[in-house]
Formats: structure tokens, sequence, C-alpha cells
């Protein structure tokens, strides 16, 4: 068995990983649970949700780690490429890396070099969780059914695209800035982790490398040497 804490950037990344990943994980005997990022306290309040500066992450994933020490507990993250703070560990060294993926993969071993715990496996989603959805753009249906030509857009944005992932992070061609252009009413924390469950894990898998590679990793968390 592994316990698996999960550090999301957002409600819908809270929203995806408990309706979607975590019922999948637990299949696999890895239970996961999920928080959004401290962002501030103010008395009894708590505030939660937003990618505004790294130090949030740090303290919150901190604190996670020496809370829960036993043998059996992981770590993850579930953060944005896009609008990535700037203090975010080699963050102006990835700045010159051209391929998405090895930029990320640089800035995650850079977040795996400076929280320096073994049983860390950081994310960054390529390019914001939108990019999921674009692995099947025709599932938008269930939530716009009467929008077909909207969908159609859709597709072809995937089609001229690499893969999901390849999608940029432009101010305007950004997968979320893209998908709200040609449906004004698409609310990310409501339409977006409905339409992630009719995808379904398997469809984004096939689509999105390294989105893949992170389920893989942590599906591997049970055979990894304590």
């Amino acid at each position: 068995m592994v316990r698996l804490h999960m550090v999301v950037e957002g409600q819908t990344e809270e929203t995806f990983v408990r309706d979607s990943l975590a019922p999948a994980l637990g299949e696999r005997s890895v239970f996961a649970d999920v928080h959004r990022i401290t962002t501030g306290r103010r008395g009894p309040k708590t505030y939660r949700g937003g990618f505004l500066t790294y130090e949030h992450l740090r303290r919150d994933l901190s604190l996670w780690m020496k809370h829960d020490q036993r043998h059996d507990s992981w770590f993850t993250t579930m953060v944005d490429l896009y609008r990535l703070p700037p203090d975010v560990p080699g963050y102006e060294r990835s700045r010159s890396i051209a391929d998405p993926i090895r930029r990320v993969q640089f800035l995650e071993d850079a977040l795996k070099s400076d929280l320096s715990h073994r049983r860390f496996v950081p994310y960054i989603q390529l390019h914001e969780f939108e990019a999921l959805l674009f692995s099947d753009p025709e599932s938008f249906s269930i939530v716009f059914p009467d929008e077909p030509e909207a969908i159609a857009n859709l597709v072809r944005i995937r089609e001229a695209a690499l893969n999901p992932e390849h999608i940029d992070e432009g101010d305007e061609t950004a997968p979320s800035r893209r998908i709200c252009s040609l449906f004004p009413q698409y609310t990310k924390p409501v339409h977006g982790p409905i339409i992630a469950r009719r995808i379904g894990l398997p469809r984004m898998q096939r689509e999105c490398a390294h989105f893949n590679t992170w389920i893989e990793a942590i599906l591997n968390l049970g055979t990894v040497k304590k």
C-alpha cells in the first residue's frame, strides 16, 4: 500500500484528483489525498488555491513531509507550467530550453533537488490542466451538446498540434484560452472535471506522454525499495 499526498494548484485540479485520479489509483493500492496550495491565513480562516509564489508550495510540502514520515508515504504536485512563478527553482535557466517536455523535466528535477526528499515525485502539467482535455475534444459534447461547430474547431486545434502537451503557453493560445474563445460559458472548476471524467485516464495517458510518465511513476511507488 502507498499513501500519496498531493499538493495541487487550484480547485479544478483538486476535483480532478478526487473524482478521476484517486479512484483509479486506489484500484492499484495507491491511496491519494489532496489539498490546494495554502496562500495565506487570516485568523481562523485559511486561503487555498493559486500558485502565486514557490514559497507557498514549498512550505506546504515541507510541513506535510515533516508531519508524515511513514515509510509508505509519498508526496507529489500538480501545478501548471503556464504562468509558473518566476521564483520556482530553475525557472530562469529553463527559459532557454525550447522543447516543452525537456523544459518541464528540467524544472521537476530542480524541484526535487530543492526539496531534497527521496519520496517526492514532482509533477508540472504541460502547459495547464486544460491540455488534458484536448486528449479527446469530442468529449466536450457532454457539457456543450449544442455546440458541434465549436467542438469541431477544438478537434482542428488538436490535430494541428503534435500532441495535447504541445499546445502552448501563449497569453491567447494556451489551452484554456483556446477553449474559452470557443466556449465563453466554459467554467474551469465546473466543466473541466466533468469533461475529464468523460475522457478517462487511459485516453489521457495515451495522448499525453509526460502525464503518462507521472501516472506510471505513481503506480510503481509500491515497488520502490524503502
